[in-house]
């Protein structure tokens, strides 16, 4: 069962990880998408790996933290995030979160085709429904003039998330409180710079178009989505599983599509509607099905 605190956590998370795409869709527009990306890791994670020395983390990790450290620093910092920042410059924000929040119907799609992992009917059913409203949004949005590049390196992104979410249990840091926690995220935000910036310099013209919506935006990002979303997951997860938690998931498309109307003034049409509560529903009875008993 989820105590009060759990839900919260769970809808704050969900609030902050939603709010993500609206404001990188601002930033990409007066920045380069993966320098800026780069650039906000860098600080974040240096700001995160400064807190855990103050508080008495070590520099010393295992081998499953490192291995946490790079994968989730090359998967979900710079392929996950950095594919869909470049995307945005094609594509809405809300189109973007609804291909993101597909990432757990991934996960158990992946899980079932893969590792032979069973889902009962209603996880199924779940699977079906989710994919095929994730189908009717692209569609409709597709037939509507919807970069399809953007569409196909949003799709990539949820993919490389999802890869490593299946990779790697539950959170790393846990053996070491906060600071052990925050040390490792520290260094997975570092890792993902690393990566971006490696990308960024050949690819990229470094100009920016210095506006103070960009730089609230940045701001915004660097300590909401960046730093205070990624430790209320992992304390989340750490809370209550990393199964249950995933089932906050179901409210991204909500929550990113109404944050990218009132930011952007993204307009919704009546099948988005349609779509994105059957994806919602869908994710809802995925992670259902999958807890355990």
């Amino acid at each position: 069962m989820m105590d009060l605190r759990a839900v919260f956590m769970g809808l704050v998370f969900s609030l902050m990880w939603s709010s993500a795409f609206a404001t990188a869709r601002i930033i990409v527009a007066d920045a380069p998408p993966l320098a800026a990306l780069a650039l906000r890791f860098a600080i974040s994670g240096m700001l995160a790996v400064a807190v855990a020395r103050a508080m008495g983390a070590q520099w010393r990790l295992d081998r499953a933290q490192w291995r946490s450290v790079v994968a989730f620093g090359l998967l979900q910092n710079a392929a996950y995030l950095g594919l869909n920042f470049v995307a945005m410059q094609w594509v809405q924000a809300s189109l973007a979160v609804i291909i993101a929040a597909s990432m757990p119907l991934m996960v158990a799609a992946l899980s079932w085709a893969l590792r032979g992992e069973r889902l009962p009917p209603l996880g199924l059913a779940g699977l079906a429904a989710g994919f095929a409203g994730v189908a009717l949004i692209m569609g409709t949005r597709l037939t509507g003039g919807a970069d399809p590049l953007g569409v196909a390196l949003c799709i990539l992104g949820a993919l490389a998330l999802a890869v490593a979410t299946m990779t790697l249990r539950a959170a790393s840091g846990s053996q070491g409180g906060l600071a052990g926690l925050l040390m490792v995220v520290g260094l997975q935000m570092l890792a993902g710079s690393v990566a971006l910036t490696a990308l960024s310099w050949p690819l990229e013209t470094w100009q920016v178009n210095p506006t103070p919506k960009l730089a609230l935006a940045f701001v915004y990002q660097l300590f909401i989505p960046g730093l205070a979303a990624t430790l209320i997951w992992f304390a989340l997860v750490r809370r209550i599983g990393a199964t249950r938690a995933a089932t906050f998931h179901f409210l991204n498309p909500f929550f990113g599509t109404l944050i990218a109307a009132l930011l952007l003034g993204e307009s919704l049409g009546l099948l988005d509607g349609i779509g994105v509560a059957v994806v919602a529903g869908g994710i809802l009875a995925v992670q259902i099905s999958r807890r355990p008993t």
